[in-house]
Protein backbone atom coordinates (compact mmCIF):
# COMPACT_ATOMS: atom_id res chain seq x y z
CA UNK A 1 0.00 0.00 0.00
CA UNK A 2 1.09 3.47 -0.66
CA UNK A 3 2.07 5.68 2.52
CA UNK A 4 0.84 9.17 2.78
CA UNK A 5 2.12 11.69 5.13
CA UNK A 6 -0.25 13.25 7.73
CA UNK A 7 -0.25 16.68 9.32
CA UNK A 8 0.83 14.92 12.62
CA UNK A 9 4.33 14.19 10.73
CA UNK A 10 3.28 10.21 10.64
CA UNK A 11 3.19 7.72 8.14
CA UNK A 12 0.56 5.91 6.90
CA UNK A 13 -0.39 2.66 4.62
CA UNK A 14 -3.39 3.86 3.15
CA UNK A 15 -4.74 1.49 -0.09
CA UNK A 16 -5.33 3.32 -3.22
CA UNK A 17 -8.13 4.57 -3.67
CA UNK A 18 -9.25 3.27 -0.17
CA UNK A 19 -12.86 1.77 -0.62
CA UNK A 20 -14.02 2.00 3.03
CA UNK A 21 -13.52 5.27 4.71
CA UNK A 22 -15.09 6.68 8.17
CA UNK A 23 -14.68 10.44 8.89
CA UNK A 24 -15.02 11.32 12.51
CA UNK A 25 -15.01 15.11 11.64
CA UNK A 26 -17.90 16.91 10.64
CA UNK A 27 -15.89 19.62 8.48
CA UNK A 28 -13.81 16.77 6.90
CA UNK A 29 -17.15 14.36 6.50
CA UNK A 30 -18.17 17.26 4.35
CA UNK A 31 -15.00 17.69 2.58
CA UNK A 32 -15.68 14.17 1.51
CA UNK A 33 -18.96 14.29 0.20
CA UNK A 34 -17.99 17.49 -1.67
CA UNK A 35 -14.99 15.41 -3.32
CA UNK A 36 -17.66 12.51 -4.55
CA UNK A 37 -16.68 10.29 -1.79
CA UNK A 38 -20.32 9.40 -1.33
CA UNK A 39 -20.22 5.31 -2.37
CA UNK A 40 -16.71 5.32 -0.31
CA UNK A 41 -17.94 7.10 3.26
CA UNK A 42 -19.42 3.91 5.43
CA UNK A 43 -19.15 5.88 8.57
CA UNK A 44 -19.63 9.70 10.28
CA UNK A 45 -20.20 10.65 13.35
CA UNK A 46 -23.59 12.43 14.67
CA UNK A 47 -22.21 15.54 14.62
CA UNK A 48 -21.53 15.11 10.61
CA UNK A 49 -24.50 16.93 10.04
CA UNK A 50 -23.40 18.47 6.46
CA UNK A 51 -24.72 17.39 3.56
CA UNK A 52 -28.12 16.94 5.60
CA UNK A 53 -29.41 14.80 2.73
CA UNK A 54 -26.29 12.26 2.46
CA UNK A 55 -25.10 12.07 6.14
CA UNK A 56 -28.30 10.80 7.25
CA UNK A 57 -28.12 7.83 5.16
CA UNK A 58 -24.80 7.08 6.37
CA UNK A 59 -24.06 4.47 9.65
CA UNK A 60 -23.30 6.60 12.88
CA UNK A 61 -20.00 5.87 14.88
CA UNK A 62 -20.59 7.95 17.92
CA UNK A 63 -19.75 11.65 19.00
CA UNK A 64 -16.01 12.84 17.93
CA UNK A 65 -14.53 12.56 21.46
CA UNK A 66 -17.18 9.43 22.05
CA UNK A 67 -16.54 7.53 19.44
CA UNK A 68 -18.07 3.47 18.93
CA UNK A 69 -14.60 1.64 18.78
CA UNK A 70 -16.58 -1.93 18.44
CA UNK A 71 -18.80 -0.52 15.71
CA UNK A 72 -16.10 0.80 13.91
CA UNK A 73 -14.20 -2.69 14.14
CA UNK A 74 -17.30 -4.08 12.87
CA UNK A 75 -17.03 -1.44 9.96
CA UNK A 76 -13.43 -2.26 9.00
CA UNK A 77 -12.18 0.53 7.22
CA UNK A 78 -9.45 0.76 5.33
CA UNK A 79 -9.04 4.79 5.77
CA UNK A 80 -10.24 7.03 9.03
CA UNK A 81 -9.88 10.20 8.77
CA UNK A 82 -9.76 12.70 12.02
CA UNK A 83 -8.42 15.52 13.55
CA UNK A 84 -5.96 16.05 16.40
CA UNK A 85 -7.98 18.65 18.52
CA UNK A 86 -11.18 17.03 17.97
CA UNK A 87 -10.80 13.27 18.37
CA UNK A 88 -9.30 11.93 22.02
CA UNK A 89 -6.01 10.48 21.50
CA UNK A 90 -6.75 7.47 23.50
CA UNK A 91 -9.33 6.36 20.88
CA UNK A 92 -7.42 7.18 17.88
CA UNK A 93 -4.47 5.04 19.05
CA UNK A 94 -6.52 2.41 19.88
CA UNK A 95 -7.84 2.58 16.15
CA UNK A 96 -4.53 3.09 14.61
CA UNK A 97 -3.44 -0.63 15.87
CA UNK A 98 -6.13 -1.83 13.59
CA UNK A 99 -6.81 0.59 10.57
CA UNK A 100 -5.26 3.07 8.86
CA UNK A 101 -5.91 6.69 10.50
CA UNK A 102 -4.96 9.85 8.70
CA UNK A 103 -4.86 12.75 11.14
CA UNK A 104 -5.22 16.52 10.28
CA UNK A 105 -3.89 18.97 12.61
CA UNK A 106 -5.19 22.64 11.82
CA UNK A 107 -4.06 26.05 13.92
CA UNK A 108 -4.51 28.28 10.47
CA UNK A 109 -6.06 28.82 6.87
CA UNK A 110 -2.66 27.42 5.33
CA UNK A 111 -2.66 24.24 7.20
CA UNK A 112 -6.56 24.08 6.29
CA UNK A 113 -5.57 24.39 2.79
CA UNK A 114 -2.47 21.95 2.74
CA UNK A 115 -5.60 19.50 4.49
CA UNK A 116 -7.80 20.14 1.53
CA UNK A 117 -4.97 19.03 -1.08
CA UNK A 118 -3.65 16.41 0.49
CA UNK A 119 -7.08 14.46 1.35
CA UNK A 120 -7.25 15.00 -2.27
CA UNK A 121 -4.18 12.93 -2.92
CA UNK A 122 -5.20 9.66 -0.57
CA UNK A 123 -8.52 9.20 -1.79
CA UNK A 124 -7.63 9.51 -5.55
CA UNK A 125 -9.53 13.03 -5.98
CA UNK A 126 -6.69 15.48 -6.44
CA UNK A 127 -7.89 17.02 -9.61
CA UNK A 128 -11.03 17.92 -7.60
CA UNK A 129 -9.21 19.05 -4.39
CA UNK A 130 -6.56 21.15 -6.32
CA UNK A 131 -8.88 23.12 -7.79
CA UNK A 132 -11.13 23.57 -4.22
CA UNK A 133 -8.07 24.44 -2.45
CA UNK A 134 -6.55 27.03 -5.03
CA UNK A 135 -10.39 29.11 -4.94
CA UNK A 136 -10.01 28.74 -1.17
CA UNK A 137 -7.00 30.51 -1.33
CA UNK A 138 -7.86 32.80 -3.90
CA UNK A 139 -10.45 33.84 -2.12
CA UNK A 140 -9.41 34.76 1.00
CA UNK A 141 -6.48 36.58 -0.67
CA UNK A 142 -8.75 38.64 -2.32
CA UNK A 143 -10.94 39.56 1.00
CA UNK A 144 -8.76 42.70 1.77
CA UNK A 145 -10.13 43.56 5.10
CA UNK A 146 -7.92 46.32 6.52
CA UNK A 147 -6.40 45.16 10.36
CA UNK A 148 -8.28 47.35 12.77
CA UNK A 149 -7.50 47.92 16.60
CA UNK A 150 -11.03 46.54 17.01
CA UNK A 151 -10.79 43.42 19.68
CA UNK A 152 -12.99 40.87 19.97
CA UNK A 153 -14.03 38.20 22.29
CA UNK A 154 -15.42 34.89 20.57
CA UNK A 155 -17.73 32.79 22.90
CA UNK A 156 -18.04 29.03 21.87
CA UNK A 157 -19.48 28.48 25.41
CA UNK A 158 -21.72 29.06 28.21
CA UNK A 159 -21.50 28.24 31.63
CA UNK A 160 -18.82 28.04 31.51
CA UNK A 161 -18.03 30.77 29.18
CA UNK A 162 -14.67 29.51 27.21
CA UNK A 163 -13.48 31.66 24.44
CA UNK A 164 -11.55 30.92 21.35
CA UNK A 165 -8.00 31.74 21.90
CA UNK A 166 -4.61 32.46 20.41
CA UNK A 167 -3.09 29.31 18.09
CA UNK A 168 -6.44 28.18 16.96
CA UNK A 169 -7.99 28.19 13.74
CA UNK A 170 -11.37 30.78 14.59
CA UNK A 171 -8.26 33.09 15.84
CA UNK A 172 -6.56 32.81 12.52
CA UNK A 173 -10.29 33.75 10.88
CA UNK A 174 -10.57 36.73 13.25
CA UNK A 175 -7.17 38.46 11.64
CA UNK A 176 -8.10 37.37 8.48
CA UNK A 177 -11.64 39.99 9.47
CA UNK A 178 -9.12 42.25 10.11
CA UNK A 179 -9.38 41.55 13.98
CA UNK A 180 -7.69 41.22 17.21
CA UNK A 181 -8.18 38.66 20.15
CA UNK A 182 -9.20 40.69 22.84
CA UNK A 183 -7.45 37.24 24.84
CA UNK A 184 -4.28 36.37 24.84
CA UNK A 185 -4.43 32.88 26.95
CA UNK A 186 -3.35 29.91 23.93
CA UNK A 187 -6.26 27.51 22.72
CA UNK A 188 -9.75 27.40 24.29
CA UNK A 189 -9.59 29.45 28.14
CA UNK A 190 -12.72 29.32 30.33
CA UNK A 191 -13.29 33.08 31.34
CA UNK A 192 -15.16 34.83 34.48
CA UNK A 193 -17.50 37.08 33.86
CA UNK A 194 -14.74 39.69 35.15
CA UNK A 195 -11.95 38.68 33.04
CA UNK A 196 -14.72 39.56 30.22
CA UNK A 197 -15.27 43.06 31.36
CA UNK A 198 -11.51 43.51 32.13
CA UNK A 199 -10.59 42.49 28.35
CA UNK A 200 -13.13 45.25 27.42
CA UNK A 201 -13.84 43.82 23.86
CA UNK A 202 -14.77 46.28 21.41
CA UNK A 203 -17.08 43.66 19.78
CA UNK A 204 -18.22 39.95 21.38
CA UNK A 205 -18.87 37.43 18.21
CA UNK A 206 -21.32 34.50 19.96
CA UNK A 207 -21.14 31.59 18.19
CA UNK A 208 -23.78 29.12 16.96
CA UNK A 209 -21.53 26.00 17.67
CA UNK A 210 -20.72 24.28 19.20
CA UNK A 211 -22.81 26.25 22.02
CA UNK A 212 -25.90 27.19 20.03
CA UNK A 213 -26.21 31.14 21.19
CA UNK A 214 -28.85 33.03 20.01
CA UNK A 215 -30.54 36.14 20.36
CA UNK A 216 -31.48 35.80 24.00
CA UNK A 217 -27.56 35.48 25.03
CA UNK A 218 -27.78 38.92 23.79
CA UNK A 219 -28.79 40.41 26.14
CA UNK A 220 -26.67 38.75 28.54
CA UNK A 221 -23.83 39.84 27.13
CA UNK A 222 -25.05 43.41 26.91
CA UNK A 223 -25.41 43.45 30.67
CA UNK A 224 -22.14 42.48 30.96
CA UNK A 225 -19.84 44.72 28.96
CA UNK A 226 -22.88 47.64 27.75
CA UNK A 227 -20.19 49.35 25.81
CA UNK A 228 -19.34 46.40 23.50
CA UNK A 229 -21.19 45.10 19.89
CA UNK A 230 -22.79 41.74 20.60
CA UNK A 231 -23.45 40.02 17.60
CA UNK A 232 -24.61 36.14 16.71
CA UNK A 233 -22.29 34.14 13.59
CA UNK A 234 -22.45 31.34 12.14
CA UNK A 235 -19.49 28.83 14.08
CA UNK A 236 -19.25 27.36 11.02
CA UNK A 237 -17.80 29.65 9.14
CA UNK A 238 -15.66 30.32 11.65
CA UNK A 239 -14.42 26.69 12.58
CA UNK A 240 -15.07 24.21 9.87
CA UNK A 241 -11.86 23.83 7.70
CA UNK A 242 -12.56 21.72 5.19
CA UNK A 243 -15.54 22.58 1.68
CA UNK A 244 -17.07 25.05 3.78
CA UNK A 245 -13.86 27.57 3.54
CA UNK A 246 -15.65 28.60 0.33
CA UNK A 247 -18.20 30.32 1.48
CA UNK A 248 -16.33 32.08 4.17
CA UNK A 249 -14.60 35.05 2.74
CA UNK A 250 -17.97 36.28 1.61
CA UNK A 251 -19.48 35.72 4.56
CA UNK A 252 -16.68 37.45 6.63
CA UNK A 253 -16.74 40.30 4.37
CA UNK A 254 -20.21 40.81 4.60
CA UNK A 255 -20.25 40.73 8.47
CA UNK A 256 -17.51 43.66 8.43
CA UNK A 257 -19.29 45.65 6.43
CA UNK A 258 -22.16 45.58 8.45
CA UNK A 259 -19.97 45.92 12.17
CA UNK A 260 -18.96 49.30 10.35
CA UNK A 261 -22.50 50.94 8.97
Amino acid sequence: MPLYTDQMNRMVDIPSPPKRIISIVPSQTELLFDLGLEEEIIGVTKFCIHPADKVKRKLKVGGTKKLNINQIKKLNPDLIIGNKEENEKDQIEELMEHFPVWMSDISNLGDAVSMIRKVGELVGREEKADLMAATVSDSFDNLKIKSSSLKVAYLIWRKPYIVAGKGTFIDDMLKKCGLKNAFEQERYPEVFPAQIVEANPDLVLLSSEPYPFTDRHITEFQALVPDSNIQLVDGELFSWYGSRLLQAPEYFKQLISSLNR
